[in-house]
């Protein structure tokens, strides 16, 4: 029988970050994952020198130096800048909604024009309080950039009508009103060179780690799937807390994305790392090239398509629901996480919450210095 400090459920970046500094503070970590391959969500596997990232675009942002410092102890990180293109049917727009995008909308130059027109309309609309996501958004910004960037984009992510959706899901939608495409109001932004696969090897080098393994067989058997009998005294589990409780208050809803991925015998495909598909008859959200991620020159190109989709058991989550009714069953699992002392819950799927990945590496030294 093999023994271990922790035992790690997910080799994801919050796994990864809690393995790694655990280690470096004399414990022993037995890290197990479902998949064939470590790093979760951004895994990043290289296919004629370009490095695909198999479940979407992650591109690391922070504000906070001391977690750019931190990945960057890991790999460098180029200087990429995260400047989205929207396309509406024959018409092509920047993303963020910023003076590109009025210009090229309404043929106007100056921030005055632009307010006034947004003004405008929604002026004309005399929503008062908004009751769902569609009167709050066109509250926002009016009916021209709702209608061509918002729209269809959301009811595509989400899988149901605007004015079905609530109107909480959109508190604010940022109008910049100045001439720049950088989709991130952050200090620090890039992706790493290489790709982000290499960081979490990096973070768990040392530790044991077993693939293809899951966590509620090997609990109930006590033994990997290699016949290995193994012991932990914590566990750090990364998966779904609805899973992890036999869904006992009832299972929590998360959006799943699809992706189809392709080579294609060209250098350039459509110039832009993000392009979004904004018109709700076309069936995917976006494509990304993932060669312009890093500056790429290679002879061909590699793109993915992604198409949003409700979970179904089986499937990869990737969003949680945060509505109202899904945030009040959520709140009676961490209730009962909140109790248990040998059990730590993080990440998306284990705290249930939308986290960019610089705040996934602080909720994990976080819970690193608070556990040791």
């Amino acid at each position: 029988m093999k023994n271990y400090d922790y035992l790690v459920v997910g080799s994801g970046l919050f796994g990864a970050v809690f393995t790694y500094e655990a280690m470096k503070r004399g414990k022993s970590v037995l890290v197990i994952d479902r998949r064939d391959h470590i790093a979760g969500n951004i895994y990043t596997k290289e296919e004629d020198g370009i490095n695909v990232h198999v479940y979407g675009a992650h591109i690391f942002h922070t504000s906070d130096k001391k977690i750019w410092e931190y990945m960057n102890q890991f790999a460098e990180f180029n200087n990429y800048i995260n400047s989205p293109v929207a396309v509406y049917g024959d018409e092509l727009y920047n993303l963020p909604f910023n003076m590109n995008t009025f210009s090229k909308m309404w043929g106007i130059k100056t921030p005055a024009e632009a307010k006034a027109k947004i003004a405008d309309q929604i002026k004309e609309l005399n929503i008062t309080e908004p009751k769902n996501l569609e009167e709050q958004a066109l509250s926002l910004v009016g009916t021209d950039v709702y209608e061509k960037l918002i729209k269809g984009y959301t009811q595509k992510q989400w899988g149901r009508p605007c004015d079905e959706l609530p109107a909480f899901i959109i508190k604010r939608l940022p109008l910049r009103f100045t001439y720049d495409n950088n989709y991130f109001n952050d200090r620090f932004q890039g992706i790493p060179m290489g790709g982000y696969t290499q960081i979490v090897e990096k973070m768990l080098k040392g530790a044991d780690v077993v693939l293809n393994q899951d966590y509620f067989e090997l609990a109930k058997s006590g033994k990997l799937s290699d016949g290995t009998e193994v012991a932990w005294n914590k566990l750090v589990f990364t998966g779904q807390i609805d899973e992890y409780y036999d869904s006992c208050y009832g299972p929590l809803e998360y959006r799943s994305v699809r992706f189809e991925t392709e080579k294609l015998d060209c250098d350039n495909y459509q110039g832009n790392a993000v392009v979004n598909y904004t018109a709700a008859d076309v069936p995917y959200t976006r494509i990304i090239e993932h060669k312009h991620f890093e500056f790429g020159t290679q002879p061909t190109t590699i793109i993915s398509k992604e198409y949003s989709s409700e979970w179904q058991p089986g499937v990869e989550p990737y969003y949680p629901v945060n509505n109202d009714k899904n945030n009040a069953v959520y709140e009676q699992y961490a209730k009962r996480a909140s109790e248990e002392k040998n059990v730590i819950f993080g990440g998306r799927l284990g705290q249930y919450k939308y986290y960019d990945m610089d705040k996934v590496v602080m909720a994990a030294l976080d819970c690193v210095n608070e556990e040791l």
